[in-house]
């Protein structure tokens, strides 16, 4: 059984995702902040992911015929409302009690999909019962990194799909964390009471016997990390579809449809493992290209506007996710303030297809240069 989430108001003043950032500020405090805001190292790709976008103009058109338009688009056998989904971002209890259940409350009155992180601060069946009645909800997807214990990770799957989660997306490009000066100048760790509870029983790998020429890296943690033969292994125990995210290279978005996955997200992890890593609107071209059409390519990061959304589709994209800009409406006003951001984007990409002449997403391509 689930709570329902408590009930909160956006404040007035909050109009756009940047004010649900600036007023999530004030309530979060400088731990859980650097945490969800921060980038690796000097954080060039967290600002390219979202100067990219700016950088992209999009091109009125006039007198085009928009009346019974829509944001619909298809996903994996779905028809979607509208392009938002929401990315995975772990430990969202530190940003409101009700985390992830509040998030999730949210993205199933809006119609749009969720990822729930596989370091979710609430349990997985939790959040897949608060929303499964829901006829208009969006797609229910559970974000997994593979861990060292393979019966672990095959057990998880198995919840999962128990729960009624009908894609896995698995992150493949985080094999080791990023370097996070912020969290490190703020002695990140976890609120007691917050933990990766999905995770709950999992034994550490055992340590290794490094030597004194030995990487504690490349010679300890990295041997348990994942590979394309493990792409197969995970396929071969679930029968849901697996996504592979965190894909920004053509070759691998190219090996990766060889491998028989159902999607792919472009994303350089929100900007917090690789720094100087491409903004991914720079690299959803070449992913989209190097698929040419064999299954969806989804892109995050840095999208705050309904226009990046547009420009998103323009470029090829099936759907795009966020993934900060939830936490900052979360922790502004619970539920409500993950709706309103939501609605907000929506709203916003209604406009811009409206203002660049396109009736549906289909007519997107024409929002970006000149024909």
């Amino acid at each position: 059984m689930t709570h329902t989430p408590a009930l909160h108001k956006v404040p007035p003043e909050v109009v756009s995702l940047a004010d649900h950032e600036q007023n999530a500020k004030q309530h979060l405090d400088d731990n859980a902040w650097a945490y969800f805001s921060g980038g690796a190292a000097d954080e060039i790709t967290l600002r390219a992911n979202r100067t990219a976008w700016d950088a992209l103009p999009l091109w009125p058109r006039v007198l085009r015929p928009l009346a019974g338009g829509h944001t619909r688009v298809p996903l994996l056998g779905r028809t979607l409302a509208h392009p938002v989904l929401l990315a995975p971002v772990a430990f969202q209890r530190m940003a409101h009690p009700d985390g992830e259940l509040a998030t999730a409350y949210a993205a199933a009155a809006l119609g749009a999909g969720l990822v729930l992180s596989t370091q979710a601060s609430v349990p997985l069946e939790s959040v897949a019962y608060a929303v499964l009645s829901d006829a208009g909800r969006g797609p229910l997807w559970f974000q997994l990194y593979l861990q060292h214990d393979r019966g672990f990770t095959e057990a998880l799957v198995k919840r999962a799909e128990a729960a009624g989660y009908e894609a896995l997306v698995l992150t493949v490009d985080a094999p080791t964390s990023g370097i996070r000066d912020r969290e490190r100048r703020a002695h990140f760790r976890l609120p007691l009471g917050v933990s990766a509870v999905n995770l709950a029983g999992l034994n550490a790998p055992p340590p290794v016997a490094l030597q004194a020429s030995q990487s504690a890296l490349f010679d300890g943690l990295l041997q348990h990390a994942p590979t394309w033969e493990d792409i197969a292994w995970l396929q071969s125990v679930t029968r849901l579809p697996v996504l592979l995210k965190g894909v920004l290279h053509p070759a691998d978005a190219a090996q990766a449809v060889a491998a028989g996955v159902a999607g792919l997200i472009v994303s350089n992890h929100g900007g917090r493992t690789l720094d100087t890593a491409p903004a991914t609107a720079a690299a959803l071209p070449g992913v989209v290209q190097a698929v040419n059409g064999a299954v969806p390519v989804l892109v995050d990061g840095g999208i705050r506007r309904g226009t990046d959304v547009l420009k998103a589709m323009a470029l090829g994209a099936s759907a795009v996710l966020i993934g900060r800009p939830a936490v900052h409406g979360l922790a502004t006003a619970g539920a409500a303030g993950v709706a309103h951001v939501l609605r907000l984007l929506r709203d916003e990409l209604e406009v811009a297809m409206a203002l660049t002449g396109c009736r549906t997403l289909a007519e997107a391509p024409q929002a970006l240069a000149p024909h």
